[in-house]
């Protein structure tokens, strides 16, 4: 076995989520993502960051089976899920919580973290306790209907769903997309709080720079594929990195 195909091997059985050169995309012969890769260790918290339209929630859409791979591999804890269904990786401890239409409004916070559940309902209330330590105004307020809260506060029930599960990952598509400054720093909050709970985090956001301070390690793709890496102190500090990406994509 070659050096490279050794070092591959060893991520992947390494990581939580490894991610192996991975062409996808939505319409048939065209590519958003072209060979990009990605690497999540136990615990960390993993930032995607870069330009409009540069594949960073069509990555998560891909690991989640929501998106068709066209040729490279998907690794969870060293198995091939790549195109695997979603209800499969759920089961499986995946978890995803998308930019909008994350909630069920019609049901209340408790509801709606029942469903978070479903496939292993004697489970509630253990996780329930788990969720509402961290977040707890879902407990205080868990008869209160979805549809009635705030952007942010939706935002929060949408991530204890999530949490539901016991992921062995947590997804999460631009958790401070809509919100204002104020409500922004909440969301980056219960991002790290929930990240110090022992959760493995994959996070894209269009606020890079916020998100660089918290996270990890990051990546940041550009036309599809990953075209910078590093820690986020490196890339926050990184003057190349200020001037093509930062400058454009951080709110100062």
């Amino acid at each position: 076995m070659s050096e490279n195909l050794m070092s591959a091997a060893v991520a992947r059985t390494d990581a939580v989520v490894f991610v192996d050169n991975v062409d996808a995309g939505y319409l048939p012969g065209i590519n958003i993502l072209n060979g990009c890769s990605l690497t999540a260790h136990e615990g960390e918290l993993i930032g995607i960051i870069g330009p409009n339209g540069a594949g960073k929630s069509t990555l998560l859409k891909a690991i989640f089976g929501l998106v068709n791979v066209r040729s490279g591999k998907i690794w969870l804890k060293g198995e091939d899920i790549t195109n695997l269904k979603a209800n499969k990786l759920v089961s499986k401890k995946v978890a995803f919580v998308p930019q909008t239409n994350n909630v069920f409004p019609s049901l209340s916070i408790q509801e709606n973290l029942e469903m978070g559940v479903f496939q292993n309902p004697k489970d509630f209330n253990e996780r329930f306790e788990f969720v509402t330590n961290i977040f707890p105004d879902l407990g205080k307020r868990r008869a209160q209907k979805a549809g009635s809260l705030s952007g942010g506060e939706r935002q929060m029930v949408a991530m204890g769903r999530a949490l539901m599960v016991n992921p062995s990952v947590l997804l999460l598509d631009e958790p401070s997309a809509g919100l204002s400054p104020v409500r922004q720093d909440e969301a980056f909050l219960r991002v790290k709080q929930v990240n110090q709970a022992g959760v493995t985090v994959v996070m894209v956001e269009q606020n890079a720079r916020r998100c660089l301070q918290i996270c990890d390690r990051a990546y940041v793709l550009d036309q599809g594929t990953d075209a910078h890496t590093g820690t986020g102190r490196e890339l926050l500090n990184d003057p190349k990195m200020v001037e093509l990406y930062l400058g454009n994509l951080a709110e100062l």
